[in-house]
């Protein structure tokens, strides 16, 4: 399976690094194997940092995931929500999975999410709303282990 990571860096051994603030599945690092997605990023990234925006490549092997501990969402679903709401309200927030796999909060996702982690919005009324919003998806390898099943190909600029 080929996944892809976008930002500003060519990153040919990832490595896990913590961030400031929390993010969907806690510290790791992140991927798609959506390329348009990862390239969005990328060139976000790239206008944020002033930086030219880099879409790395890589291959992983889907079927180690039986010798991983992962966590696999489908769907938006009660166990998503909280796990997102989880570790966005706690950086230092664990969850033991080697591979996190799922929906990645967007933009209106993440107002959703942000609005049950403030106490503005009901926790079953948003897990009712995000039912009908789109989505793309995100691999969160959180653990070395997981990283040893990440393969480098190659790093481009975006078009």
């Amino acid at each position: 399976m080929i996944l892809y990571h976008g930002g500003t860096d060519i990153i040919e051994k990832p490595a896990i690094k913590p961030q400031p603030g929390g993010r969907d599945f806690g510290t790791g690092f992140y991927c798609t194997d959506i390329r348009s997605q990862a390239e969005k990023w990328a060139k976000r990234q790239g206008r944020v940092r002033k930086q030219p925006a880099i879409l790395n490549i890589y291959e992983f092997d889907d079927q180690v995931k039986r010798h991983l501990n992962c966590m696999i969402f489908n769907d938006y679903s009660k166990e998503w929500l909280e796990l997102v709401i989880n570790c966005r309200k706690n950086p230092d927030y664990t969850h033991g999975f080697d591979i996190v796999h799922g929906k990645i909060a967007n933009d209106d996702v993440g107002e959703t999410v942000q609005a049950v982690v403030d106490g503005l919005m009901p926790f079953d009324f948003a897990l009712q709303k995000l039912v009908f919003m789109p989505s793309n998806n995100q691999y969160c390898f959180c653990t070395e282990k997981s990283l040893e099943n990440l393969g480098f190909i190659e790093s481009l600029k975006p078009d």
